[in-house]
């Protein structure tokens, strides 16, 4: 066991003011607010401004979470920004974050993992931390979907919106983390599925951003089997069980695939954190975004064991577990 332990000390999130509603959708597509919610669970979703990015979602859940904190950013000496939308192909959009956030100081970088980016991005920011080679991090979720879906596919447009999550964490002495800290965390990729969810564009390929496209029932079949393995993993390594969690926040991409993998797991229904109907699936920012809110309105209590997991394209998938 490591001598240091990562431990959570604040979250924050920011959504862009614009929401789309089922409605709204259906006035330009062939689509209904009953058919969305029954396949989906999603009722409405927020949308970035003309002009508003992916590092603007992200400085400015940043900022929250450093506040929810009580550091500044001349404490953060690592940024891990899990993107697929990315302001520009290149410099990383964490180092426009960083910029913005006025840190001269230690490093940032993206990591991509699609829809399991936060849980890869944490996982990743707690084994540089383990290593004493940083002190606190601050690890962002943040997603501007909107701008490589096909708005002309209803299949997929309706699923997505944008935003943007954080949590700042910091390494602290196991003796004196006590309890409290992030416990494990299992990752996973299988690149054979790769064409089941994917954007059908990037800068070698076709010299284009594309659109995402998915084969829906593909994706949910394997969703629940993959999102199980790595949390049975989680408990095997730390002995919980499904009954010793106080909360699970999963990703945030379908309401049918949350509830199948509760139950498959055994996990109570009022233990579930669910915002996928107001959020809509934001990627990488959708557990942090959760996270946050349930923080906020005070479901997630100091002390208490929280249950992440995450599956995207790739596919990639992930869990975490961690007491607050």
């Amino acid at each position: 066991m490591s001598a240091i332990r990562s431990v959570a000390r604040g979250t924050g999130s920011y959504l862009p003011e614009r929401v789309l509603t089922n409605a709204d959708l259906a006035q330009r597509i062939d689509t209904s607010d009953e058919w969305i919610v029954q396949r989906t669970g999603i009722r409405q979703r927020h949308i970035a401004a003309e002009g508003e990015f992916t590092s603007h979602l992200a400085v400015k859940a940043a900022e929250r979470a450093l506040a929810a904190s009580g550091c500044t950013a001349a404490d953060i000496d690592l940024i891990v920004l899990a993107t697929a939308t990315p302001d520009q192909t290149f410099p990383a959009t964490s180092v426009v974050v960083q910029a913005e956030l006025g840190i001269t100081r230690g490093a940032a970088f993206d990591v991509q993992a699609v829809c399991s980016g936060f849980v890869f991005a944490l996982a990743t920011a707690d084994a540089y931390l383990k290593t004493g080679a940083f002190q606190r991090a601050l690890v962002i979720g943040a997603e501007t979907f909107s701008r490589i879906l096909d708005w002309e596919d209803r299949g997929t447009c309706v699923l997505f919106g944008d935003g943007a999550g954080a949590m700042v964490i910091e390494a602290a002495p196991a003796e004196a983390a006590g309890t409290s800290g992030l416990l494990t965390s299992h990752l996973r990729s299988d690149g054979r599925h790769r064409a089941k969810l994917f954007v059908d564009g990037g800068p070698s390929s076709t010299q284009t951003v594309g659109h995402l496209r998915m084969e829906g029932r593909e994706v949910f079949k394997h969703a629940v089997g993959m999102i199980t393995d790595v949390i049975e993993d989680a408990f095997a390594a730390t002995g919980e069980t499904a009954a010793s969690i106080d909360w699970f926040v999963p990703h945030q991409a379908n309401r049918r695939i949350i509830d199948a993998s509760a139950q498959k797991l055994g996990i109570a229904p009022e233990k579930v954190v669910t915002t996928v109907d107001i959020h809509g699936n934001t990627s990488a920012a959708s557990i942090p975004l959760a996270f946050d809110l349930a923080v906020r309105d005070g479901r997630i209590k100091t002390g208490q064991l929280v249950l992440l997991e995450a599956m995207g394209g790739g596919f990639t998938w992930g869990s975490a577990l961690l007491r607050w």
